[in-house]
């Protein structure tokens, strides 16, 4: 009977630990404690598509301030994603948005420019930060900084600087760059690979705001571009 209780106690805290919160501040804090003050989250959206600009944003919040519901903008409605865009904008210390167009993607690749567009972002700060959370990557700006194997999960600044460019970028592909080639149906892919946008390729060719260097590979647009 005691071994028994014993392995249900185990089981209760098994569950405790699984479903206690995440700390999405725990980075913030570690370098607040060793005197960094304004801390910038940097984050990109766009790799993957084959339509449009890379977009990064770097995104410096309050020491302390907790932002409810802030968290990886993929894993976020829309709706969400606009509501906290608000909040974030509202509240953050200083918000920046870079973007590299898709011919500078092609001519240097896309790791590149997803690293120009953080570059961008994190120059483009009204207050320079003094230590950078990065997602996965490395800026090249002289500050010193750490990168975040998934950081947009792991840290609020990342969180919220992901959440920034991905409603940037999408408010782009809604307004300006549907209107601009309204038979290609950005609005509704946001430039990614799927089934609609291929056939649009297949039918029309590409725009000059498509990667040339992501269709290559693709054998329903190889007639259009060679």
């Amino acid at each position: 009977m005691a071994a028994a209780a014993r392995r249900r106690k185990d089981s209760m805290d098994t569950e405790e630990i699984e479903q206690s919160p995440r700390d999405l501040l725990q980075y913030e804090r570690e370098y607040i404690e060793r005197d960094y003050r304004y801390i910038a989250g940097v984050d990109e959206v766009g790799r993957g598509c084959l339509f449009g600009d890379v977009v990064a944003a770097a995104v410096i919040l309050p020491e302390g301030l907790i932002l409810e519901g802030v968290d990886d903008s993929k894993k976020l409605s829309a709706k969400k994603r606009d509501t906290l865009y608000d909040v974030i904008i509202e509240q953050a210390l200083a918000v920046s948005v870079g973007y590299v167009d898709a011919r500078t993607i092609d001519e240097i690749n896309i790791k590149q420019a997803a690293r120009l567009a953080m570059k961008k972002a994190v120059l483009g700060l009204t207050i320079a930060a003094d230590f950078l959370l990065v997602d996965a990557e490395h800026v090249d700006v002289p500050v010193p900084q750490l990168a975040i194997i998934k950081g947009d999960a792991n840290s609020q600044s990342i969180a919220a600087a992901s959440i920034v460019a991905k409603v940037s970028r999408d408010r782009l592909c809604e307004g300006e760059w549907e209107a601009k080639y309204p038979e290609y149906g950005i609005a509704i892919h946001k430039g990614y690979a799927t089934k609609l946008h291929r056939e649009q390729l297949a039918a029309l060719g590409p725009t000059p705001m498509h990667r040339r260097s992501f269709l290559k590979n693709m054998e329903v647009v190889q007639q259009t571009l060679f």
